[in-house]
């Protein structure tokens, strides 16, 4: 049976001096629960990634993304799905960042992210973050 693959853009959100981004972490009952995660989610029907980021991190985290730059693409296959991966870092917003659906929050050092547990899929952006 085909995996359904799924279309997930995410946003990295960088502070001003773009040496901190803000990350939330997974509710316990959702896949990869209890994980840190780039904040984002499915991109709609008619929707490009670009959009959906955005839409997204309103929803999410409050914020209203103002400068978007893509970071790099890719696909993760777990056992009970497909993931295809849009990254964005958000280079500027307006608003305050905060867990907008009671999720946890923080805003991490760079340098310090690999302190957090993240699903596996993120290990390719966390490395390409970590060299910027």
């Amino acid at each position: 049976m085909d995996k359904k693959q799924v279309w997930i853009s995410a946003g990295i959100i960088l502070n001003t001096a773009q040496d901190q981004v803000f990350i939330t972490r997974r509710p316990a009952k959702v896949h990869k629960g209890g994980f840190w995660e780039f904040a984002g989610g499915k991109v709609e029907q008619g929707e490009t990634a670009e959009q959906a980021v955005i839409r997204e991190l309103d929803e999410e985290v409050g914020i209203r993304a103002t400068e978007l730059e893509h970071f790099m693409a890719l696909e993760h296959d777990y056992p009970e799905k497909a993931l295809k991966f849009d990254f964005f870092l958000v280079k500027a917003f307006e608003g305050e960042a905060f867990g907008k659906e009671g999720q946890p929050g923080e805003w991490v050092e760079l340098q310090r992210l690999r302190d957090y547990a993240f699903p596996e899929a993120n290990d390719a952006v966390l490395n390409k973050l970590l060299a910027m």
